[in-house]
């Protein structure tokens, strides 16, 4: 099971959550079609700020040779964990309401990550958290 999630501040400093769960890795298709649903979604150019995995460099790749331009990427350095806000939310989720659960079931899994992932979208401060943990100024 993997999570593509993000995080985003508004130019208004609004913050939001979207997320996607997945059966298998997340591959090239899965987050090219994650980036244009959440430009879809939100309506407006996007700067998305991504870490190095493979998926996310073929995934930019391919949105930019399709000519998308409504969006811009700024890259972290590899292997820096601490810089990637969603790397906190996950964190989070894994190690707090996740913590020593044992589910019956897949589904159950897919259930109980989805809300771990999901509550932290209602709690403002915990979103203001994560970014904040990345050293990050909103």
């Amino acid at each position: 099971m993997s999570v593509i999630a993000s995080l985003h501040v508004s130019p208004r400093r609004r913050l939001g959550h979207y997320f996607r769960i997945h059966s298998h890795n997340v591959r090239t298709a899965e987050v090219v079609k994650y980036l244009r649903d959440l430009h879809r979604q939100l309506g407006r150019a996007l700067i998305v700020v991504m870490d190095r995995l493979p998926a996310h460099r073929s995934a930019v790749r391919q949105l930019q040779k399709a000519g998308a331009t409504w969006f811009t990427v700024e890259w972290l350095p590899g292997y820096a964990p601490e810089l990637n806000p969603v790397e906190a939310h996950w964190s989070c989720s894994k190690y707090s309401r996740l913590a020593n659960y044992v589910p019956d079931h897949i589904d159950d899994l897919y259930d109980a990550v989805a809300e771990a992932v999901g509550d932290a979208a209602l709690d403002r401060s915990l979103l203001c958290s994560f970014f904040q943990s990345a050293n990050l100024r909103l």
